[in-house]
């Protein structure tokens, strides 16, 4: 062997293993890189665990507070006493009302009411309990749909509607749409079906007989007490002029008003009669009108 072997075998015992450029990118890559990603998926993977939260000491509290539900139920009760109009105002209105913000219509603003009292209380209610604009609906928040009537009831008055104060059970029957109960007959007229009760129980007796030859039970029973007197604006029996215009709707329309309810007279006349009793009745008093 020369001397220039012993020589390059010398030097390539010395020499380490990056000889080239690409080697050195490639050392440190593998040297800093390929370490971050270690770290990264390390910290992931102790994150990942199921741990309670900082500074929790009750861990089985802490996994149950991560997953309940968003929504929650609440109880309340239905017999606290209602929450003023003003009251319901200052706390659900007051921020849109006071300033007109949206187009809203502010409080006393007569001008701006007017339009609106015209619809009525109830559209009124509607619009506020179902939303309308851009006011959100305010139905089922915190405060009953009786209370909001009594807001909008202030805000309505505050501009000179006449509006009375919602009560509790009439705030529910706008609100769902279903038809108010009958008015309860007044005082003067609950004394006049007294008065007519004394002569009621005699007047079917001389009173036309039905196609079967007998007045119903159900009329001596219910409906004669004021339809004998013409108590509250009752057709008398047989009075052809106030029987006329109700006998040009049909037995089966007479027999709807009956068993709703009409003016003072309560569902079906206050008895307990079926469908079929009621409309015998009407068909009895019908065919007294000559």
């Amino acid at each position: 062997m020369s001397a220039n072997d012993h020589t390059t075998a010398h030097e390539e015992d010395h020499s380490g293993p990056i000889k080239t450029p690409q080697q050195l990118l490639a050392a440190i890559f593998f040297s800093f890189v390929v370490p971050i990603f270690g770290i990264i998926a390390l910290v992931y993977y102790v994150t990942s665990d199921n741990r309670p939260a900082a500074g929790a000491v009750n861990a089985e509290k802490a996994v149950a507070q991560r997953i309940q539900k968003i929504g929650m139920v609440e109880i309340r009760d239905a017999n606290r006493p209602l929450k003023a109009g003003a009251e319901v105002y200052a706390a659900q209105c007051a921020a849109c009302h006071t300033a007109g913000v949206a187009g809203a219509p502010k409080l006393g603003d007569a001008a701006s009411w007017g339009p609106r009292i015209r619809t009525g209380y109830e559209a009124l209610l509607t619009s506020a309990l179902k939303g309308k604009g851009a006011m959100a609906a305010q139905g089922g928040g915190d405060f009953e749909d009786a209370e909001i009537g009594r807001a909008v009831v202030h805000m309505a008055n505050s501009a000179g509607a006449k509006f009375a104060e919602p009560q509790r059970a009439a705030a529910t029957a706008a609100a769902t749409g279903s038809a108010a109960p009958a008015a309860a007959p007044s005082a003067d007229v609950m004394a006049a079906v007294a008065a007519a009760n004394k002569t009621a129980a005699a007047a079917p007796a001389a009173a036309p007989a039905t196609v079967a030859g007998a007045v119903p039970a159900l009329y001596t029973q219910a409906c004669a007490a004021c339809h004998v007197a013409g108590v509250a604006n009752a057709p008398k029996l047989g009075d052809k002029a106030a029987w006329a215009p109700r006998i040009a709707l049909g037995v089966d329309a007479l027999t709807a008003s009956v068993i709703k309810g009409k003016g003072a007279m309560p569902p079906r006349g206050g008895s307990t009669g079926s469908d079929a009793d009621i409309k015998a009745v009407v068909q009895y008093m019908v065919s007294t009108v000559k």
